[in-house]
């Protein structure tokens, strides 16, 4: 995923440092190219044969450490960076950094860098909170460094605040966004569904689907770290929210036709991957149904297409995706799919082929367009959610 990527981590002195440890084997695990940078103060938290051990790489703490081949190393560092996370930063480097101040390997390396840069506080509350250290922070943002705003939460010394270190996931995230693709959506509007609708049968039982969710939130994130701007309309699902992107939760398909339709003129690109329940109790709908506590036949009406409603009101330039989950005739059926509801690519999902369907990491997928079709191997959804970003760019005005 981050292979061919050299990610420089910077490991100031705090309590938090333990952390960067499982980040530094997490990038290894995604195929990056890690080297780590320790102030001296560092060292008194964590030791730097473990980021050496973890990464195969040494550990620079010292500016004028003779130990390595001839070159200006924090020079060399500052090229070879894609991207520069300081995590935990300590007031003290952050006021460095936000000031020229560079006497340290960490410090001069940063400052040659000219990638992107990250930097994570970490501190006392009344510190973080401190007009000087916000101060430092204003002008760093200024100088084009993305702060990640610390979690608040229970600290080292007891104290309840902001200034708690990330989770090493939250930080993997940052980085991922950065680094895993291209920025070819950026300026870019996609709002994706995903998830089952649930329709109420009454206050206990009610009508879905086993859709996880998965395939569209794997959408979602592959957008984002393409620089669109992703809404993600979610049905119930077991899965953490993509970060980065703007969340609407959802219950009914009714409430997914209203949740869409409402901001659907806004969007360069609609992908339905959501899982729909087709119809809805009766007396849910409005219609008036005599129903006696002991009935199990519950009279059902469809609920509305949404997919049909946006082809029917699609705006100039805008790119429409479906999902077509078929037993049989599966091109024949997406094709219809396709054509009857003014779609611009139709994503078809034989669910019973293995591999494929509900619940799985993987899929196997056929692209339906007006001029022909493309079938793909079994893939992960991470890598099927790519491959349809991949095809509908060339669509793009």
């Amino acid at each position: 995923m981050l292979k061919g990527k050299t990610v420089v981590l910077g490991v100031t002195g705090s309590i938090a440092a333990y952390k960067m440890a499982n980040l530094a084997s997490m990038l290894g695990k995604l195929h990056a190219q890690v080297q780590v940078l320790m102030t001296k103060n560092a060292a008194n938290f964590i030791h730097p044969i473990t980021f050496e051990t973890l990464t195969g790489n040494k550990c620079l703490m010292d500016t004028f450490d003779r130990n390595f081949q001839y070159n200006v190393e924090h020079v060399a560092l500052a090229k070879k960076a894609d991207l520069v996370l300081v995590a935990p930063a300590t007031a003290n480097v952050i006021g460095k950094l936000a000031n020229g101040i560079a006497d340290d390997m960490l410090t001069t390396t940063v400052m040659a860098c000219t990638c992107k840069k990250l930097i994570s506080p970490a501190m006392n509350t009344n510190m973080f909170e401190n007009p000087i250290v916000q101060d430092n922070l204003s002008k760093l943002k200024k100088f084009g460094y993305t702060i990640i705003e610390p979690e608040v939460g229970l600290l080292a010394c007891k104290d309840v605040g902001a200034g708690k270190l990330p989770s090493e996931e939250v930080l993997l995230q940052y980085i991922l966004r950065e680094l895993r693709f291209e920025k070819d959506y950026v300026g870019k509007k996609i709002l994706v569904t995903a998830g089952a609708t649930m329709e109420a049968i009454d206050p206990v039982r009610f009508i879905s689907n086993h859709s996880s969710g998965k395939m569209g939130y794997a959408i979602a994130n592959a957008a984002m770290q393409r620089g669109a701007e992703v809404t993600l309309v979610t049905g119930k699902t077991a899965l953490a929210p993509p970060p980065f992107v703007k969340l609407i939760n959802v219950t009914s398909a009714a409430d997914m036709f209203d949740a869409v339709t409402g901001i659907a003129g806004e969007q360069d690109i609609i992908i339905k991957a959501a899982a729909v329940a087709d119809y809805t109790p009766a007396h849910v709908a409005g219609e008036k149904v005599k129903k006696s506590d002991d009935e199990l036949n519950i009279p059902l009406v469809r609920t509305k297409d949404i997919l049909k409603y946006l082809g029917e009101h699609k705006k100039e330039g805008q790119l429409l995706c479906g999902f077509s989950m078929e037993t049989e005739n599966l091109i024949e059926n997406s094709r219809k799919k396709l054509e009857k509801k003014n779609l611009d690519m139709v994503v078809a999902n034989n669910v019973k082929v293995a591999g494929a369907g509900f619940g799985v990491d993987t899929n196997v997928v056929t692209f339906i367009k007006k001029d022909g079709e493309k079938e793909l191997p079994k893939m992960t959804k991470d890598e099927v959610a790519a491959a349809i970003l991949d095809e509908l760019k060339q669509y793009l005005p």
